[in-house]
């Protein structure tokens, strides 16, 4: 084997039947180098193979084509990682990187599906195209946010934060029923718009909703039906399927997918929860009991917690998983029934209420908000004030803003088309938002941005 010495060197290149070795005199590759190597900057071109071991740090990597293949072992990259071609790590391989920048000169494809397949719990930071919405989404670690929806809320406030109602009864003594469907913008004041009819559903119905699409169940004088309408486009709703019995006056939390009813008139007060897959036509399916029989609770939730509060009690779920709810507070009021409640994603408010008593003149009605926190859950506290005392409240929210609508004033008793709003973030007084087109009691408001859905 032939000797090569350069000044400068501190080893010897052996060359011997074209295969060259850097410390040892018997390479048995093209090129074979023993000891420790160090490179700063380390540009490869036209490799079909890449083979490393345990520990292999490369501070550049540039595939132009070809296969990654670490032969069942573990290996990473750190630094810059320029991909120019097709790439194909193995499916044996173990291949992490953590790369300061990626560059594709190409396409680069991320992990896609409908709203129906994100992952419950992924990791915060964890992004995805969703087919349903046609956008970029991330995993802010409570809850999925599409890309779109936080640009376009900042640069355009009325192209996104639709809220639709359903329902409402114009004369609950006589049970007379509002087939109606209202819409707004939650973000941008102003009174409700026509947007549609239901079919059955009607009155005291509940509601529920992801990004995509708004589904009610119910009637006043009691049905099974649900019934469905697409947020962003107005028109009558269309049946989604049944519950498991006539029921009104009902509670409803939801994600991005899933919607649960909770508890209602059947015409007695009743525990039952029943869950639905919101884009998934189909009849409700038995989720678990409350803790209580309850009838016209405030809801709220952050898209993984759903809050139920009705009767003095606040009781908690676990949307994503069946079973029965735990209490976990107290109301300031404890008798509180039919307040409307307002979710921001990180709180949860109520307003207004029925506190007491037997007959009109005897009921005590209040103009409270007030509410919990989702990272620390357990007695509500005080938050502000609607602009009147009024029970049988429909109630919604974004990320930034609660409404409060209709309502049932007494002693009279009158039903008011008011809506108010504040803050969700710092509470206060409400302010007047606008009015419903027509003055009932219990109408229920839904979003697309409940909880911070969407991001907004």
């Amino acid at each position: 084997m032939a000797t090569i010495r350069r000044a400068g060197f501190g080893t010897i290149f052996e060359l011997e039947d074209s295969k060259v070795g850097i410390g040892t005199d018997a390479a048995t590759h093209t090129l074979q180098a023993l000891g420790n190597i160090r490179s700063e900057d380390a540009t490869d071109i036209g490799i079909s193979s890449l083979s490393t071991y345990q520990g292999f740090v490369d501070k550049q990597a540039r595939f132009t084509t070809g296969q990654i293949d670490n032969q069942s072992q573990s290996g990473s990259t750190s630094g810059e990682i320029v991909i120019d071609g097709d790439v194909t790590v193995s499916s044996a391989t173990t291949f992490t990187s953590g790369p300061q920048h990626l560059t594709v000169t190409d396409t680069f494809t991320l992990p896609s599906g409908d709203t129906n397949s994100r992952e419950e719990k992924p990791t915060a930071g964890s992004l995805r195209f969703n087919q349903d919405f046609a956008t970029l989404e991330f995993y802010t670690g409570n809850n999925w946010a599409t890309v779109n929806a936080i640009t376009d809320i900042q640069n355009s406030p009325g192209s996104a934060g639709r809220m639709v109602v359903f329902g409402g009864e114009d004369n609950p003594l006589s049970g007379s029923v509002k087939r109606t469907i209202q819409y707004q913008n939650i973000h941008t004041k102003g009174n409700t718009i026509l947007f549609g009819s239901t079919q059955d559903c009607g009155g005291a119905v509940g509601g529920v909703s992801s990004e995509i699409r708004g589904v009610m169940a119910g009637r006043t004088s009691v049905s099974e039906s649900m019934e469905y309408v697409t947020l962003a486009s107005t028109g009558d709703s269309i049946d989604f399927g049944d519950l498991s019995g006539n029921r009104e006056h009902l509670g409803g939390v939801s994600s991005s997918t899933r919607g649960i009813f909770a508890g209602g008139l059947t015409p007695s007060a009743t525990n039952i929860m029943e869950y639905v897959q919101i884009m998934t036509l189909g009849n409700a399916v038995d989720f678990g009991d409350l803790t209580t029989t309850e009838a016209g609770a405030s809801t709220g939730s952050n898209g993984t917690t759903g809050i139920i509060c009705s009767d003095g009690k606040i009781q908690e779920i676990t949307i994503a998983s069946t079973g029965n709810s735990v209490n976990v507070g107290n109301d300031l009021f404890s008798g509180s029934y039919k307040p409307g409640g307002a979710s921001s994603g990180t709180r949860v408010m109520w307003a207004g209420g029925y506190n007491g008593g037997s007959g009109a003149t005897d009921y005590i009605v209040n103009a409270s908000i007030r509410g919990i926190d989702f990272a620390s859950i357990g007695n509500a506290t005080e938050f502000g004030t609607l602009t009147r005392k009024r029970n049988q409240v429909g109630g919604g929210g974004s990320r930034t803003r609660g409404v409060w609508m209709g309502g049932r004033v007494e002693p009279s008793p009158s039903w008011v088309n008011i809506i108010d709003y504040v803050s969700l973030q710092s509470g206060g007084s409400a302010e007047d938002f606008g009015d419903l087109l027509h003055e009932v009691t219990n109408p229920y408001p839904v979003s697309d941005c409940h909880g911070g859905l969407g991001g907004y």
